[in-house]
């Protein structure tokens, strides 16, 4: 099994579907892998085409779990009571992960995915990069195992 890095570049989003009547909306992201949950800046004022340009990362394990390997993205909307949902994308990265453990470290460049309601039906899309890296091990410490199993000297 692999324990690696996975670190998730969120740039911005483009044409969603506005949740407020009056002025514009305050967008934020949830961004889930496996049980464990970002939140980035709340967008004040940016509506429907959010910046963010942030940075989160997650700690991975390859295979793991029979869990899928999915990053969920849930897009919402701040406001004074209860936040509305906007809308989620889900990025599947087995493959990515895969190719990171084989090759040492694997990298999915900032690409469009579709922004979709509840009822699955398309409401905008977000740019999202994702960088695997593969936790190196302790070099040192093998070599002091290898080098002691390897010399024979073995307590009696």
């Amino acid at each position: 099994m692999a324990i690696g890095f996975m670190e998730v570049q969120l740039v911005k989003a483009k044409g969603l579907r506005d949740t407020d009547i009056f002025g514009k909306m305050d967008p934020y992201v949830l961004i889930q892998y496996k049980g464990q949950e970002k939140r980035s800046r709340v967008a004040h004022g940016q509506g429907k085409n959010p910046v963010w340009n942030e940075q989160f990362m997650f700690k991975v394990e390859y295979p793991g779990s029979k869990d899928q390997h999915k990053i969920i993205f849930k897009i919402m909307d701040k406001d004074l009571f209860k936040d509305d949902f906007v809308g989620e994308a889900i990025i599947h990265v087995g493959d990515l992960l895969a190719q990171g453990v084989e090759n040492g470290g694997a990298k999915l460049q900032t690409l469009k995915y579709r922004v979709v309601r509840a009822n699955k039906s398309y409401c905008g899309e977000i740019d999202v990069g994702v960088t695997f890296t593969p936790k190196v091990k302790d070099k040192f410490v093998e070599e002091q195992i290898g080098g002691w199993k390897e010399s024979g000297n073995y307590l009696a």
